[in-house]
């Protein structure tokens, strides 16, 4: 018996398959998924989920969002979601440093609050990208 996992944005489908194990970036840190996990309802963070495919991890970017765990069943609806093969490692590392230098040069709280949000985006794609390459 395998996990049944389906990742949905408001415009797609991102996910949906079977997987051995998942790892969620949760709202309170990194969640794991068995199967036979009791229920489970929980806020999804930005960062990058992994999930096992036999003995290979697949990282995917959720971009925040809700999980929930139920026989073997996990509904993951998400803002966004972005698959690792879409990014390019290098652009990913040249907006990570935009995005720092946007945050240390914000000013009101809104431009901060904006410029956190688009850094915590940018290190889970490099995170995502670091994971697929090692």
């Amino acid at each position: 018996m395998t996990l049944n996992i389906r990742i949905i944005a408001p415009d797609k489908t991102v996910w949906d398959a079977s997987a051995e194990e998942i790892i969620l970036p949760s709202s309170t840190g990194q969640l794991g998924i068995l199967k036979g996990h009791i229920p489970l309802l929980t806020a999804i963070d930005i960062g990058v989920m992994r999930v096992r495919l036999e003995k290979e991890w697949l990282p995917i970017i959720l971009l925040g969002g809700f999980a929930e765990v139920k026989d073997n069943n996990i509904t993951i609806l998400v803002n966004g979601a972005e698959k690792v093969s879409e990014i390019d490692i290098k652009i990913a590392q040249e907006n990570l440093e935009k995005a720092t230098q946007n945050l240390a040069e914000a000013e009101s709280n809104k431009d901060k609050i904006e410029a956190t949000q688009n850094l915590r985006k940018a290190r889970a794609r490099v995170q995502a990208a670091n994971v697929l390459s090692n």
